[in-house]
């Protein structure tokens, strides 16, 4: 079974992996073209590993935590690729990608991505998995374990795991991992809000000062 793996959390990523085997996986460290890189990205990893879309079996994807407009961004091309190609998706916290490719982790640790506005995403873990979070608050409020992830040095500067999401093993992973659905995991509201107020139509008069109709 060849599996696709797309996050889309921090940076731009993609792997593939056989079975639980890696076969390749990049990442384009930009966050702020998302739309444009992963596509291009996806290609080339398949490319490498000597495989089409038309290899792929499954599809797995970072839903987050992470910000709304990048994180959506490989939701979106996953479940649009699911559609079309006819395969099955599956989607994965991110944190929990980074965990996995923790292979020396300690008994118990914290992951941690950047969520802007001085706060971070974490989750703690215990024997490899996740048993709190995620959550989003300040930096001051992430427990004083050994870290990993890729806002780890926003809590402190000595980072001991993986500090970036691998694609190609959220790929050969993430059969293992827990199945969090297709919704991204915001964790917070969105900037921009469909305002729920009603704007009325009525032309309202004008009043005359001075004596002056």
């Amino acid at each position: 079974m060849i599996t696709l793996g797309i996050d889309t959390s921090s940076d731009v990523v993609a792997g593939v992996a056989r079975d639980g085997l890696v076969l390749a996986a990049g990442v384009v460290a930009d966050r702020r073209a998302h739309a444009e890189q992963l596509m291009p990205l996806v290609r080339a990893q398949l490319a490498e590993a000597g495989l089409t879309l038309a290899d792929v079996g499954s599809i797995a994807v970072g839903v987050g935590p992470g910000p709304f407009t990048g994180l959506r961004v490989g939701v979106v091309t996953a479940t649009t690729l699911g559609a079309v190609l006819d395969r099955p998706v599956r989607g994965v916290c991110s944190l929990d990608a980074v965990a996995a490719a923790w292979t020396d982790a300690p008994e118990e640790f914290v992951v941690v991505s950047d969520a802007r506005r001085h706060e971070v995403y974490w989750a703690r873990y215990a024997d490899g998995r996740r048993v709190t979070g995620p959550f989003v608050t300040p930096a001051s409020q992430v427990p004083d374990l050994p870290l990993a992830g890729p806002g780890a040095t926003l809590v402190r500067s000595a980072v001991a795991g993986p500090a970036a999401i691998d694609a190609g093993v959220l790929a050969a992973a993430a059969s293992g991992l827990p199945d969090e659905g297709l919704e991204p995991l915001y964790l917070r509201r969105p900037d921009a809000e469909v305002s729920t107020k009603r704007k009325s139509t009525i032309v309202q008069p004008r009043l005359a000062f001075g004596g002056r109709r």
